[in-house]
């Protein structure tokens, strides 16, 4: 049985970057000492809290972590928001894992929390090409990547669509700032179609680490200027990713499980088509009626990504 009252613990690593140290904060499950850990990293505009649900389904089995990415939720904001990107988050989860010291290490990744996975598995490979391509784009860790027990993509693959880019582009630059907690979870769920239905309960759930009290007004969780680190992508730069991350993931040596939402316009069928016939590893699950990127909150979504993992 999944002990519905279970909460996390907040804690915090130091990380560097080419502008200094930040903090990142990261929500614990399960025992401190279980050395058989789950990373979970969120999407661009979200929080370590969207996986809640799957943090107590699994807390049993794994020390689960779930960091807020620098920019977002407790985590320090950068000083240059040029330093917004994935090399940077590859760094700071290199220095995480350190401190966490894992026997064993799965990792489900939603959207940007996936190319950080695929980053991680196939560090060697994303590191020399990110270090040609951007000279500063970031710190990457040396060697030949962090290897991984299971590897859950969610509604991510190493091609990115890019007319879902520019639509996600339009909304994380905008500010957000709220009269009552109402206005806050209406506006997310304008902006937030695409994640499917969910009562007003889950709703409100996705809202409430999104958009906390300060001052008696409600207000966007992340840095906006992560707008800029987006603006600033070329599309010579992002058809240069894609063939750095095909690499990456072709290097991934353990089981993936590759979830799209039936409707997602970020992850196509087609690519995902080719994953999995690039990689003997890995299996796919679409999720109905849902497009990018399934919450991982109803059952139908979190009992086969659990499955897979305690497999």
């Amino acid at each position: 049985m999944v002990d519905a009252s279970l909460e996390p613990r907040l804690e915090f690593v130091t990380c560097a970057s080419p502008a200094g140290l930040h903090r990142m904060a990261y929500w614990e499950w399960g025992d401190p000492a279980n050395d058989q850990v789950l990373l979970c990293v969120h999407g661009l505009t979200r929080s370590g809290r969207d996986f809640d649900t799957l943090a107590r389904r699994l807390a049993g089995r794994y020390r689960v972590v779930c960091p807020d990415v620098v920019g977002r939720g407790r985590s320090d904001w950068l000083v240059n928001p040029a330093f917004y990107s994935v090399p940077q988050y590859v760094s700071d989860m290199v220095t995480l894992i350190a401190r966490l010291q894992p026997a064993r290490l799965a990792w489900v990744g939603t959207s940007m929390g996936g190319l950080v996975g695929l980053a991680l598995s196939g560090a060697a490979v994303f590191a020399n090409a990110m270090q040609a391509m951007r000279p500063h784009a970031g710190m990457l860790p040396p060697g030949q990547g962090i290897h991984f027990d299971k590897l859950v993509l969610n509604d991510v693959g190493p091609r990115l669509e890019t007319g879902a880019l520019s639509r996600i582009g339009q909304y994380v630059g905008e500010p957000g700032e709220f009269a009552s907690f109402q206005e806050a979870v209406a506006t997310m769920r304008a902006n937030s179609e695409t994640f499917g239905p969910h009562t007003d309960a889950q709703w409100a759930d996705l809202a409430k680490y999104l958009y906390p009290e300060y001052g008696g007004k409600w207000v966007k969780h992340y840095d906006l200027a992560l707008s800029q680190a987006l603006a600033a992508q070329t599309p010579d730069e992002l058809a240069a990713g894609e063939q750095i991350l095909w690499r990456s993931y072709d290097a991934v040596p353990c089981p993936v499980l590759i979830v799209r939402g039936e409707m997602s316009d970020l992850l196509t069928r087609v690519t995902v088509e080719e994953m999995l016939k690039r990689n003997p590893r890995a299996q796919a699950l679409e999720v109905p009626g849902v497009g990018h990127a399934p919450t991982l909150i109803a059952d139908d979504q979190v009992d086969p990504v659990a499955a897979f993992l305690l497999a």
